[in-house]
């Protein structure tokens, strides 16, 4: 046999092999992105049935893997890629572990909840239960303590909050979507506009995505282990919120799952608009997902996100 009919046969044994891999994959539920990486159809698929049956509407929801960054299931794509919002309390986790991991702020240190909270001219009241007048940083991002937050981004310079927001990708392509938007980013003069900054109500507006690559990349670094340990009140306080906290709605039983909830207000506007960003499972993450609700609340954003949370939670975990 020459050796040109050997190579012939041998390439002809290979794209079997490869053939018979590809369809014992396929069988698994095992496909494949784009660039190579796995994705699991089966699990892409009942996320998207929870996306789209389970879901109230009208909203925005994408699901995300944490580790590849590629998308698993969405519904509302050209919004979440166009649409410039502020992001509301959604911020709150990276400022406070700003402070922490620089060393300006006592996470056991509590502080009290002022009612009413004016920051200049805006009324910011918090919307935890009443009861709850003091807070730890834990439990401020657990329940959305504004007045925490503002009295902790005293400690900030005027130009951190820039910077932080541009670490955090704020103005930047995501890459997950063509032709997407970018975020605006304002440098704050006084310190009324700089605590409203920090709370996610002026001076920065993010799309839906922006703030979820946000959360998918804080997701990527727990999951690899790469926190500081300044950062474990925050992840506390982000478990907490959907346990007991403002997003209790995204609650899963027997999943942790890591979120949190933003609602978007614009200054003489008087609809709202609503944010979840989450991980789970909150110790080792493998999805974050966002939803946006128009016209509603961050509590209507958790609600949405919930079922996607929930059908996530019924698949085998990786080992």
């Amino acid at each position: 046999m020459s050796l040109k009919s050997r190579i012939r046969i041998a390439s002809g044994a290979a794209a079997i092999i490869v053939l018979f891999v590809a369809a014992a994959a396929a069988q698994r539920g095992q496909s494949q992105f784009a660039d190579g990486l796995p994705v699991n159809r089966a699990l892409a698929a009942d996320l998207q049935h929870a996306i789209e049956h389970e879901s109230p509407s009208p909203s925005v929801i994408i699901a995300v893997d944490v580790e590849s960054g590629k998308i698993i299931a969405s519904r509302g794509m050209d919004l979440a890629a166009h649409r410039l919002e502020t992001p509301g309390s959604s911020v709150k986790p990276f400022v406070l572990m700003a402070l922490l991991e620089s060393g300006r702020l006592d996470p056991q240190k509590k502080l009290f909840c002022h009612r009413p909270l004016y920051i200049g001219s805006v009324r910011m009241d918090c919307l935890h239960p009443e009861d709850v007048t003091q807070l730890d940083a834990s439990e401020a991002i657990a329940y959305s303590c504004n007045s925490y937050v503002a009295q902790a981004a005293a400690r900030f310079e005027a130009d951190e909050l820039v910077q932080l927001y541009r670490r955090l990708g704020f103005d930047s392509v995501t890459g997950l979507a063509d032709g997407e938007a970018t975020g605006r980013i304002e440098r704050s003069s006084t310190r009324e506009e700089m605590e409203l900054e920090a709370l996610g109500h002026w001076g920065v507006q993010v799309t839906p995505l922006e703030l979820l690559e946000a959360y998918r990349k804080l997701a990527l670094r727990v999951r690899r282990g790469q926190m500081a340990e300044a950062d474990a009140p925050i992840l506390a306080g982000l478990e907490g919120s959907t346990d007991f906290g403002m997003g209790h709605a995204a609650h899963v039983d027997g999943m942790k799952v890591a979120g949190k909830t933003g609602t978007s207000e614009a200054p003489g506007v008087p609809r709202t608009h609503g944010f979840f960003d989450g991980y789970a499972p909150a110790d080792r993450p493998e999805i974050a997902v966002m939803a946006y609700v128009e016209r509603g609340s961050g509590g209507d954003a958790a609600a949405a996100a919930q079922p996607v949370l929930a059908a996530f939670a019924k698949h085998p975990r990786s080992p």
